[in-house]
């Protein structure tokens, strides 16, 4: 067959019809399989052979949902995971260990700001450098023969910021050192980052590919585009692996991913569970018609913001005059997302009052659910921060965040004008 369309690859990527013959994807709720003889189970633990032994390592479920992934970003596999932030945690862990050093732009979510900032050093001995996403004066001279990766988010949580990604992509070729970009906010849908020279994608699936906000997981994805070999910066990849029979990673076709597998996954176990793969796969079915409705309402809303009286500013790329606006019409041509933030005036007081007012935004901690959010992450997402950590990571006292859902835009901008009506009082 030709290469399939994005939409048809949500539909029927990975999956074949199993000896039921059940049409959707089966859960196949089971911790262990049954090997056919002692010398399959000994090809099986000995990577010789492809199938299942535990489903902490592989499931018939998840794997539909792995394959899935991979072949909506266009990469060679995939590792589902427990939730997104074990996603990040794994696509560092996987290449960097006690000693080395990774690079970060400072504009990201706060949980993935104090896992760099605070916990890879003291924890597992990795140097982050959290730096100026425009500073790649800086970026390029922090890197050094210890740098194992670059880290970026393709629309910034919450600042919605878009970063120079051919620059970072061009930074990290010259020095090769891997790129590694969570798409989670840009989607496979909107964002194609193997095009924009992206070695690794990770995503939180809780957010758009689930869309439902009833299941948390994560993945990593490997483009298959970097070579291990090529800086000598990688020895993880090009040694023996004493625990697998000498195994050299580099030699495999998906080295990255199957190194991810039988290392991180197998012996820390943050795995996905088949039910909840079952429920995210459902959500990528319609993945693509979710986003275009998410950013139509969004762009709707941030017009809105744009022109209200009790607003100071509006972060929304897809707005004409929105200073990320040529790099969203570059990197993410069919979209901004659903996702904005602005400033209200009054500042956290206003906030506070806006907020409670709200009657079809849910105040949560979460975004991209087919639901419209709210949030104030300066006292939320991002309150473990300190006040030089929040202005680096874009977070203002009165920035509100709000996640645009699927409800008809009339009903969302009727709550957002309660919301303004009580702030006012």
């Amino acid at each position: 067959m030709k290469e399939l369309g994005f939409n048809t690859k949500s539909l029927h990527a990975g999956h074949e019809i199993d000896p039921t013959g059940s049409r959707a994807v089966p859960i196949y709720q089971t911790t262990s399989y049954v090997f056919k003889d002692s010398e399959h189970a000994a090809a099986l633990f000995d990577l010789k052979e492809n199938g299942y032994i535990y489903s902490r390592i592989n499931n018939p479920t998840v794997a539909v949902l792995e394959q899935r992934m991979a072949a909506l970003e266009g990469g060679v596999g995939a590792v589902a995971t427990s939730s997104g932030m074990a996603a990040t945690l794994y696509s560092i862990l996987n290449i960097a260990s006690v000693g080395d050093e990774i690079i970060s732009v400072s504009t990201l979510y706060g949980g993935t700001y104090t896992l760099f900032n605070d916990r890879f050093y003291s924890q597992y001995g990795i140097k982050a450098h959290l730096i100026d996403p425009e500073d790649f004066e800086t970026i390029e001279k922090t890197i050094n023969p210890k740098t194992k990766a670059i880290f970026f988010e393709t629309i910034g949580n919450p600042g919605i910021n878009i970063p120079n990604i051919e620059k970072l992509a061009e930074i990290a070729k010259r020095h090769k050192v891997a790129l590694i970009a969570d798409n989670t906010f840009g989607t496979p849908y909107l964002f194609e980052a193997k095009k924009w020279g992206v070695n690794i994608v990770v995503h939180s699936l809780t957010k758009y590919l689930g869309g439902h906000g009833n299941s948390i997981g994560g993945i990593v994805v490997d483009m298959g585009n970097f070579d291990w070999r090529a800086s000598g910066r990688y020895p993880s990849f090009t040694e023996p692996d004493t625990t697998y029979h000498n195994l050299i990673y580099a030699d495999l076709p998906d080295a990255y991913i199957a190194k991810l597998r039988v290392q991180l996954l197998r012996d820390t176990g943050a795995c996905l569970s088949p039910f909840n793969a079952f429920l995210i796969l459902q959500g990528i079915e319609t993945l693509s018609l979710r986003v275009e409705r998410h950013c139509a309402n969004a762009l709707a809303v941030a017009k809105y913001l744009k022109n209200h009286p009790q607003v100071e500013w509006v972060n929304y790329p897809a707005l004409e005059d929105d200073q990320y606006y040529e790099r969203q019409q570059k990197y993410l041509p069919k979209g901004a997302g659903g996702i904005l933030t602005f400033g209200i005036k009054g500042g956290l007081k206003a906030g506070k009052k806006f907020i409670d007012a709200l009657k079809l935004f849910s105040l949560l901690a979460n975004v991209a659910d087919a639901r419209s959010l709210v949030i104030h992450p300066a006292s939320t997402t991002h309150s473990q921060l300190s006040e030089e950590d929040l202005k680096k990571a874009a977070v203002l006292p009165e920035l509100i965040r709000l996640s645009v859902g699927l409800e008809d835009i009339e009903d969302i901008l009727d709550d957002l004008d309660r919301g303004f009506q009580a702030a006012k009082e």
